[in-house]
């Protein structure tokens, strides 16, 4: 269902409704045109996890640049809810976009859902416990249904694909901004992760680096790391102002992840800051305005602000998504990772509309993926699964 904003104290009512609004799914949607305008920089893995279910017709009003930002650890009642300390994500960016409050994660804890958003595999007792030691994934046999790879561990090998390596493949360019990475040696300040079997130092904040290798997905695989391109790829925060300078030093996709302060993780932080919903509003209200007002936002671009899970007694899920089968939990605490909802702003979407759509994060990989044309990977391509569509595209046609 979707609600024209007819002003601020209608749509904060008219959030509160949704909040309370069962959850429902969509359909699969017909995918966009492809933006080639560089070459590849290298060749992508082959994989058997693809399920090659993209459409080919493209379908004009879809966005052509994509910046998300991935918070931390709020269900949707804290963070849309009338006593919200995030103004700037509930009013202000709300307002100027669509609120959809029935966007679910898919697993606790942390990693488990970055992991899925960007390959859509399904969550392993590792991933699901952080990957406190950083091991390689060991399979158990062939890949499975809806391309999910049996076995367990943390890296998973080169055949197991992402978005990144399906963008590379397509000459389409992608980056990941990392706040704090490599502030403190020996971290590498490019593509920062431990060495194989090692523990993972940065589970807990540091005053001066409060990167976290567990929010930055993208590390967790082969197909990237073991590329020289991921020092060029993976990158500290601070690179994403030069690159909003135009449209062509943009990435087609950029994923951004605040430190554990600024994503609402930390309360308090460790160098004195509030945390929580408080640091991540104020986050967004100092990197959000700087993404709005690039040439390549304005040209074709879609902001999403995103949270990994909810609260941990929230294991609520949507969206018609198959059993994890690595994480089978006999009497455990739910299939997925509770209601955190999700915020969109683009000129592709009407302002100030609530879309009570059920949304998870196969669902976001999946409408990326019919953005740019490309095949669907893991549980993005399982039957059922929304994709975004005419009910979030909801603007009027530009020319």
């Amino acid at each position: 269902m979707l609600v024209r904003r007819p002003s601020r104290r209608g749509f904060l009512a008219l959030v509160g409704v949704a909040l309370l609004a069962a959850c429902s799914s969509g359909g699969s949607k017909a995918s966009t045109p492809v933006h080639p305008r560089r070459p590849p920089k290298h060749p992508s893995s082959t994989t058997a996890a693809v399920t090659s279910t993209a459409g080919a017709t493209a379908t004009p009003g879809r966005p052509g640049h994509v910046f998300i930002v991935m918070l931390e650890n709020e269900d949707a009642s804290s963070t849309f809810g009338p006593s919200s300390p995030a103004t700037y994500l509930t009013k202000t960016l709300a307002a100027q976009g669509e609120l959809l409050p029935q966007y679910y994660g898919i697993g606790h804890a942390s990693l488990d859902n970055y992991i899925a958003q960007i390959s859509g595999q399904a969550p392993n007792p590792s991933t699901r416990g952080d990957c406190t030691r950083y091991t390689d994934f060991v399979a158990t046999g062939p890949v499975g249904a809806y391309g999910q790879l049996p076995g367990d561990g943390c890296v998973y090998p080169a055949s197991v694909q992402t978005i990144a390596d399906q963008l590379d493949a397509r000459g389409l360019t992608w980056r990941a901004y990392e706040e704090d990475m490599g502030n403190l040696p020996p971290e590498s300040t490019t593509c920062a992760h431990p060495a194989i079997g090692a523990a993972d130092p940065t589970l807990a904040a540091r005053k001066g680096d409060q990167y976290a290798t567990r929010h930055d997905p993208f590390v967790y695989f082969h197909s990237v790391i073991d590329r020289p391109a991921c020092a060029a790829d993976v990158v500290p925060l601070d690179r994403l102002t030069a690159d909003l300078a135009s449209v062509s030093t943009t990435p087609d996709l950029v994923y951004i992840t605040p430190n554990l302060c600024h994503d609402g993780h930390d309360a308090p932080c460790v160098d004195g800051e509030p945390g929580g919903l408080v640091s991540a509003d104020r986050f967004l209200q100092t990197w959000v305005p700087k993404i709005l007002a690039s040439p390549a936002f304005a040209h074709d671009g879609m902001l999403v602000v995103a949270f990994d899970e909810a609260e941990t007694g929230d294991a609520t899920a949507c969206c018609n998504t198959p059993p994890a089968p690595n994480a089978a939990k006999p009497g455990g605490s739910g299939p997925g990772g509770g209601r955190v909802g999700a915020v969109i702003v683009s000129r592709f979407v009407r302002p100030g509309t609530v879309n009570t759509t059920a949304y998870n994060h196969y669902s976001l990989l999946c409408s990326l993926e019919e953005t740019w044309g490309l095949d669907k990977l893991g549980f993005a391509g399982a039957p059922g699964t929304p994709c975004f569509g005419p009910d979030v595209y909801n603007a009027a046609p530009h020319p």
